[in-house]
């Protein structure tokens, strides 16, 4: 088995996808990597809102629109024209997903909403990501990923306990709700092939947020008001020592990340035996759970004293050789050039006609044995001809006619 490899496992699915930015391309872009043909559809003057938005190059896509739209075709199609709503609706009807995240009543102006597609073909999956949920009183206000996370409860249990709510460095509410619908529709797909039936499907990305905020429920349900801000630590329980603790030389992301349970002691024990303190087994303040929890500090001095002598690196090594989780605080670059996740394909070399050679993520789930690959994101347009040709069997001259009257 070679280290990357394509797959078949969604072979034969097309999807017609009218998304932009992140939420709805990370959704699409997973179907993609499943093995869907997946076919963008974009506004023939400048493409998805994304594609040269954070460009350091004037009319060259940006790495942010290559990350998110690999393996996809991509057809232009002028949606504000009479001839481009038609192609579309002559798109769907071969297609087995169409999905949009356009903002707020822009496909029903368009004639695109689930109504109008579902009248082209009956057995459509119908997909919609919006920022807010149909009938909520926001249901027609703007979103972007911070606004989600905003909305959705991430920032307020995120930064440390006296200070400000803070954004996660991760696009939680974009990515995290387009792999929620990405599941959703690969269910949709399992009943469809079954029983020929499509589905609308809807998520807002302030409803997604719910699902990645679960202990906070938890805790709310258990102590009657909302989860805190912790920092680094844990609001769900007491655990110590866990947190981050510094290792040498001092730089900004030379910490350690050490977690132990309250079930139970042997964590504990075995952190003392590894410090040679064996004498802190004993010590009545840090007999149990409840203990150490009390005296939480002290035992954070204890174990800091320990990981400044070491690496993170080391520090990670001694620490997990001895049965405690832990992790070394590594930073994207040093990730992107580690020798382990490399040699074992979790990137791939991508070969853009723009770019060049670059470097991103591959899916990270194994696939018989290796991990999947994809070809570089599609240029804007790159694939009118083949997808129309294809998909609803349009001849050149019709196709030089659409271009002629600017619907493609």
């Amino acid at each position: 088995m070679t280290l990357n490899h394509k797959t078949n496992m969604l072979a034969g699915v097309r999807v017609l996808d009218m998304t932009q930015f992140e939420a709805g391309p990370s959704c699409t872009e997973t179907l993609a990597w499943l093995g869907a043909e997946v076919v963008k559809l974009e506004n023939p003057k400048g493409g998805d809102a994304g594609r040269y938005a954070t460009s350091e190059k004037d009319g060259i896509d940006s790495f942010y629109f290559m990350q998110f739209n690999s393996g996809k075709k991509s057809i232009t199609c002028n949606l504000k024209s009479p001839e481009g709503v038609t192609l579309v609706k002559k798109l769907v009807r071969e297609a087995n997903v169409f999905i949009e995240n356009f903002a707020p009543g822009v496909v029903k102006r368009m004639g695109l909403d689930f109504e109008s597609i579902k009248k082209e073909n009956p057995n459509i999956i119908y997909a919609s990501v919006k920022g807010f949920a149909e009938g909520s009183p926001y249901e027609n206000f703007l979103s972007f990923d911070m606004i989600g996370q905003s909305a959705g409860g991430v920032l307020s249990i995120t930064g440390e306990p006296e200070g400000q709510p803070c954004k996660p460095g991760v696009t939680l509410a974009d990515t995290g709700t387009g792999m929620l619908m990405s599941i959703t529709i690969l269910g949709a797909l399992y009943r469809q092939q079954a029983t020929g039936r499509g589905e609308h499907l809807q998520l807002a990305m302030q409803d997604a947020m719910t699902q990645y905020t679960r202990l906070a429920y938890a805790y709310r349900d258990l102590n009657g008001k909302a989860a805190p801000r912790a920092g680094a630590k844990l609001f769900t329980t007491g655990n110590a020592p866990t947190g981050i603790f510094p290792c040498k030389p001092g730089g900004k992301n030379d910490y350690v990340y050490i977690y132990t349970t309250r079930a139970g002691n042997h964590h504990w024990e075995r952190l003392c035996k590894l410090l040679n303190r064996e004498e802190l087994i004993d010590d009545p303040r840090f007999s149990g759970p409840k203990e150490r929890a009390k005296n939480e500090a002290v035992i954070d001095d204890i174990l800091a004293e320990f990981t400044k002598k070491h690496t993170k690196r080391e520090a990670m090594k001694l620490i997990g050789e001895c049965g405690v989780p832990c992790g070394a605080v590594l930073d994207v670059a040093e990730l992107y050039d580690d020798e382990d996740l490399n040699s074992r394909g979790i990137f791939q070399r991508m070969d853009h006609p723009e770019r060049g050679s670059y470097k991103m993520p591959t899916w990270p789930v194994k696939v018989d044995g290796g991990h999947l690959s994809l070809p570089a994101s599609p240029l804007l347009g790159e694939h009118v001809d083949s997808v129309l040709s294809e998909w609803i069997g349009m001849s050149p001259e019709e196709i030089e006619k659409l271009r002629e009257d600017g619907a493609v």
